[in-house]
């Protein structure tokens, strides 16, 4: 399950509130199909990580690439902030560096990866994420920034 020490505020309504949840515990439950539960078949995923398809079966594949890459990640999530049919999330995911993940060879590195998250929810279910995680953060964290600036 996606850990939280959330603190929720706001007027979110419950069933929301479970959806945007059990979007994360996707990743931290490595269970991409929980995705039917959370999202709406077309949800929007703004933006698109590469080679990723649109809507919600786009999204389980990188889920699943998610998960090999790093098998331990967990989403901590530390903040929910919601209105109806609206929410933002801060959030962050933990783990280590064990796959390949966007052509970066594992390094077997701890890392931790802010994100921010903004969510549109109707009838229990997302429609729209826009997302903002800190990949530069994770590359120096893992040293494949250090590894490219040996190169230059």
């Amino acid at each position: 399950m996606a850990q939280t020490d959330a603190a929720i505020s706001g007027t979110l309504s419950k069933e929301d509130r479970i959806a945007i949840e059990t979007l994360y515990r996707a990743f931290s439950e490595h269970a991409p199909d929980l995705l039917d539960q959370a999202v709406t078949a077309d949800w929007q995923d703004i933006p698109l990580a590469p080679g990723q398809a649109s809507g919600r079966d786009g999204m389980k594949p990188l889920i699943r690439g998610f998960s090999a890459a790093f098998p331990d990640a967990k989403v901590t999530i530390h903040e929910i902030i919601g209105a109806p049919g609206r929410a933002g999330v801060r959030a962050e995911i933990t783990g280590t560096h064990r796959g390949e993940w966007f052509g970066v060879e594992p390094t077997g590195r701890t890392f931790r990866l802010p994100i921010h998250e903004f969510h549109h929810v109707e009838n229990g279910r997302v429609t729209h994420t826009w997302h903002m995680e800190d990949w530069f953060g994770w590359l120096h964290q893992i040293g494949a920034m250090d590894a490219a600036e040996e190169k230059a």
